[in-house]
């Protein structure tokens, strides 16, 4: 290997550029018209555009990112973490392109990313593993059945789907069906394929999983394991290593159980064997995510181990640089610092970021794609960095994670840095009887949580192209469209501001309307769900501002801004 493409963007891509720096390799970056000026495309060596704003146009389109191999003469690709990186059919084109794939092989990702074959295999290798379907359901009908069959909680997951995205999780009977129905809209919406299982779900459980490496011979290691209980809406905001609290034998039994799953397909390069842990003790394998995590720092700062160069090394056919797991060093904490508000229910909050102030000290790590001047874009992911921090004990990296949480500051968009703060002073999580569960966000912290003040809106980050001549060369010449309505506007009055009509039903945030749950001309009542946004991949329910009669003003499938008028209520 000689030259990687990231086949990714944000932070993630800034990740790879730097391993590959380090490890001697060029870089090329990829990059929607909305990220020509991102970091990671001012950091790679160089930069292929994507032409277009959608992750359907750019970083999900196979055929873009191949032809953005050839063009910038890469010989090998890495995927990253989200988007393609656990598309089987992916890594096969890069690899029929005669490019490296950095990852793990096309029938391991079909093996293991197809959460009904991986049940199997868990099965076979006598991993723990709760009650659930080996096939996918073929509609709403049969999860209600074996949610009466085998009773609730009970847990909907898309079956080709990873990152809480496609996942519901159902008590109450009546809400099985609908919600079979949203996992299968967001499967389709974030990875094409809405197929979807359902298993037993454990109450309160802790989130456990452990790092692996695979040779692809056959010879798998654990690295080490992570704590990731800490969610909200099934997504991770704060991880640590390794996991507290867990026993010898329970450290033991998921350690082997991800090892003998993941050489079962002889694995090869990183990847992550998740498992819950209920409150009575029981693990359950829950699902092999076939990448590297987001949540990979806490694992390097501990064991000291880089696993994207491990996985370069993978690659390039020399095999895992070490032959057993790691003694624990110390302990570490990561902190997704997102663009959302948790008073709002972790509704996301792109904007652009006017300040930023990194927070710097012994054991104090930054993992950004995003500087100051920079726009958290409302088309992808809401992550500004994640904050990792590393001492000699579990409580002396809380002491330093507060003190990096103070020194931290963001301004422009809303963000979950407040509720950090408070999350890492809360005894259920701070001490060391741990009595945090995948729940707990939800129900213990988030009705004390203040909304924040709204973004002002961003600008269409859109491209114009225009076809030129430079040295006898027909070029295409691509010039953001905000700059040409700046031209186009330059000494022209400022339009006057339309006075807010209070009838008004606004989007909370930017993104797409999948569906009103509420007939035109109803009436309804203050608090009443209303709509369902798809929001920076994640369905938000919007509420009625206020009791009267539902007029729509919007349709589903239609593309809103924040503060757009979706209806009125009169």
């Amino acid at each position: 290997m000689k030259k990687v493409l990231i086949a990714n963007r944000g932070e993630i891509a800034v990740r790879v550029i730097r391993a590959c720096a380090e490890a001697g390799y060029a870089s090329v970056a990829v990059y929607a018209d909305q990220d020509a000026e991102a970091l990671h495309v001012r950091l790679a060596d160089e930069a292929v555009g994507l032409d277009g704003t959608t992750a359907a146009d750019t970083y999900l389109s196979i055929s873009a990112l191949l032809e953005a191999a050839q063009a910038s003469g890469a010989d090998a690709v890495h995927p990253g973490y989200g988007f393609l990186s656990e598309s089987a059919a992916f890594a096969r084109a890069v690899e029929d392109a005669g490019l490296t794939w950095i990852g793990p092989s096309p029938d391991s990702i079909d093996a293991l990313g197809d959460k009904m074959t991986a049940r199997r295999i868990a099965q076979k290798v006598g991993a723990p593993l709760a009650a659930g379907t080996d096939q996918p359901l073929a509609g709403p009908a049969e999860a209600v059945a074996f949610a009466e069959e085998h009773g609730l909680p009970l847990a909907i997951k898309a079956a080709f789907g990873g990152g809480g995205r496609g996942l519901k999780v159902v008590r109450e009977l009546a809400e099985v069906a609908e919600a079979f129905d949203a996992a299968t809209r967001e499967a389709i919406v974030a990875f094409g394929r809405g197929e979807c299982f359902v298993e037993r779900f454990l109450e309160s459980p802790r989130h456990i999983e452990v790092q692996v490496l695979g040779d692809g011979q056959g010879a798998v290691i654990a690295v080490g394991d992570r704590d990731c209980s800490m969610q909200r809406r099934n997504q991770k905001l704060i991880e640590e290593a390794p996991a507290p609290g867990l026993t010898p034998e329970q450290r033991s039994e998921i350690h082997e159980a991800a090892r003998r799953i993941c050489a079962e397909v002889s694995y090869r390069g990183a990847g992550t064997v998740e498992f819950l842990l209920a409150a009575d003790g029981t693990i359950s394998f829950l699902e092999v995510n076939t990448r590297l995590q987001v949540e990979h720092p806490v694992t390097e700062e501990i064991t000291g181990v880089d696993l994207v160069r491990e996985q370069f090394r993978i690659a390039e056919g020399l095999g895992v640089s070490f032959d057993q797991t790691p003694e624990p060093r110390g302990h570490a904490f990561e902190f997704r610092i997102n663009a959302e508000d948790p008073g709002r229910g972790f509704l996301p909050s792109p904007g652009l970021v006017e300040s930023l102030r990194i927070p710097g000290g012994p054991g104090v790590r930054w993992d950004s794609g995003i500087e100051a001047g920079d726009v958290v874009q409302p088309s992808f992911d809401s992550m500004i960095a994640k904050l990792i921090v590393h001492a000699d004990t579990r409580d002396a990296a809380l002491v330093r994670a507060r003190r990096a949480l103070r020194e931290l500051a963001v301004e422009g968009p809303a963000t979950v840095i407040g509720f950090d703060r408070l999350a890492v002073d809360e005894p259920e999580f701070a001490t060391e009887t741990f009595g945090v569960h995948t729940q707990w966000i939800e129900s213990t912290l988030l009705p004390r949580l203040e909304p924040q003040l709204r973004p002002a809106p961003i600008e269409d980050a859109g491209m114009q192209r225009f076809g030129v001549e430079i040295d006898g060369r027909r070029v295409v010449l691509g010039v953001p469209a905000a700059l040409l309505r700046g031209f186009a506007s330059s000494g022209s009055p400022a339009p006057p501001e339309a006075t807010a009509d209070p009838a008004d039903l606004r989007a909370p945030a930017p993104g797409s309307l999948v569906r009103w749950l509420v007939d035109d001309g109803a009436s309804i009542e203050a608090g009443d769900a209303v709509a369902v946004l798809d929001a920076m991949k994640m369905e938000t329910q919007i509420a009625a501002h206020r009791a009267g009669k539902l007029s729509h003003a919007a349709s589903a499938g239609d593309t809103v801004s924040a503060d757009a008028v979706i209806g009125r209520i009169g």
